[in-house]
């Protein structure tokens, strides 16, 4: 079977989020199974860990103001192979890959991921000849969601499976633009890509789909809620009904193992306590956190509204008062960032922020911390709290999606039901009565990293859905 994964971002080369860490691990474990998974993202130009060694294979015609592109064929630093869209003017640029320095979406991010879709399903169609012919297309979130709808606006047979990570970011686009992305003025409309009389990349992945689905169980059921539906419960409650909507629950990368990390201060196990001392006196320096053996609250995120920044910072009081210290690392919104440094200034040597992102020392700042901190509102999946899980950092986690999914209340980690700042300080004192308790933390620990986040058992979903939808 022939897979084509197509992507926005890869972890190793561009990372904005946890769609990346996805990226480059699924395919891998469906090779694994005997699947030939081969990735389509664009080409960035050199990443900062991976410059990819291109051959062109293909030219590809443009349509309308999509403009024309080329394929290369390389290959990622695991052995995937991978396909790359080559147009420099659409994406060889400093930034991330949907926003400038400023942090602003690029004003043609439309073009950018119509090319994007476009390539995709060219390649499905045989329109050039690479060598090999997938025969499945698996999309991701919306810079992806046009490719499921081009397969069916231009009548080609390969089937679909369109995937959500996160269904608040729908890549939304004024009706203008419809001819200068080729779409038919039928699509726009209520059984089609219109939302809310904008054209949402989103809603055209989830509504021309053979399958859709999502990242984890618990969020499979709540996106069919007008709460968690941002908009677009309705089609995904008939998507449901109609048992084309799945949950499969994300895995965590090989690459995340404590005991083989290079970019730890000390590896573990075998010796975890000592090795997370080492960690923490590490980051406790590096950071400017008093010397001590208090525990270490971490949180690793974007600051932005949904992670619930402001309910962990609410909450550092308590931690501080509990005999515990903070760590915040991750940027994001302006004044997310101000509340943070603000609330670190408060409480020297206790409690500590770093606006930056970055990769190395996020492993670092897990491997040192005793609890991990994930207050999000919503949470398709999360990777962080299965990454601590991993490290011996046990979560404290608001119980919803993939959270609820990955964690066990009092045996791995702790979970809240409300997103408020009491639930979250009743679940932080659980915390740090059950750290003064050595016998029952160590417990914890050993139970949380003998947890299996493998991807194994996605991989094998994923395939089942495959065969069923080539089967039809």
């Amino acid at each position: 079977m022939n897979v084509l994964f197509l992507t926005p971002e890869l972890a190793g080369y561009i990372k904005a989020g946890g769609l990346a860490d996805i990226s480059a691990a699924l395919p891998g474990a469906l090779r694994e199974r005997g699947l030939d998974a081969r990735i389509l993202m664009p080409f960035y130009g050199a990443g900062p860990h991976w410059k990819p060694e291109l051959h062109t294979v293909a030219r590809l015609d443009g349509m309308a103001d999509i403009p024309p592109c080329d394929i290369a064929a390389s290959e990622t630093p695991d052995g995937i192979p991978a396909y790359f869209v080559i147009c420099p003017a659409l994406y060889q640029r400093a930034g991330t890959p949907y926003t400038d320095l400023a942090r602003d979406d690029w004003a043609d991010n439309d073009v950018r991921f119509a090319r994007l879709a476009l390539a995709a399903v060219q390649l499905i169609s045989g329109e050039t000849d690479i060598g090999w012919q997938p025969d499945l297309l698996h999309a991701n979130d919306w810079p992806c969601g046009l490719a499921t709808a081009f397969l069916k606006w231009r009548r080609i047979p390969a089937p679909s499976l369109f995937t959500i990570h996160n269904l608040a970011y729908q890549g939304l686009f004024g009706v203008s633009r419809l001819a200068a992305l080729g779409i038919p003025s039928s699509a726009f409309s209520m059984h089609g890509v219109e939302f809310h009389g904008r054209l949402s990349f989103m809603k055209a992945g989830l509504f021309y789909a053979d399958h859709v689905t999502t990242v984890s169980p618990t969020y499979a059921r709540e996106i069919t809620t007008e709460n968690f539906g941002s908009g677009l419960h309705g089609l995904l409650r008939a998507l449901s009904d109609a048992g084309k909507l799945s949950g499969i629950l994300n895995g965590a990368g090989k690459d995340w193992a404590p005991d083989k990390d290079p970019t730890l201060i000390e590896p573990f196990p075998p010796h975890v306590k000592q090795a997370k001392q080492r960690n923490a006196a590490w980051l406790r320096e590096t950071v400017g956190l008093e010397k001590s053996n208090r525990p270490i609250f971490a949180m690793i995120s974007r600051l932005v509204h949904q992670k619930g920044v402001d309910l962990a910072l609410d909450a550092v009081e308590t931690i501080v008062a509990g005999g515990g210290q903070f760590f915040l690392l991750g940027e994001g919104e302006p004044g997310l960032e101000k509340l943070a440094r603000d609330t670190a200034s408060r409480f020297p040597g206790s409690a500590a922020v770093m606006i930056a992102f970055d990769e190395r020392f996020s492993r670092r700042t897990i491997a040192a911390s005793d609890f991990y901190l994930m207050p999000s509102r919503f949470e398709p999946c999360g990777l962080n709290q299965m990454y601590a899980e991993r490290y011996g950092s046990l979560p404290i986690a608001h119980a919803t999606g993939g959270l609820v999914d990955s964690i066990r209340d009092g045996e791995t980690g702790f979970l809240f039901s409300a997103a408020t700042p009491d639930a979250l300080r009743g679940a932080i004192i659980r915390a740090l009565k059950v750290y003064i308790r050595p016998g029952q933390f160590a417990g914890m620990r050993r139970a949380a990293m003998a947890a299996d986040f493998g991807w194994g058992p996605a991989a094998a979903k994923y395939e089942e859905l495959y065969n069923r939808l080539l089967s039809r």
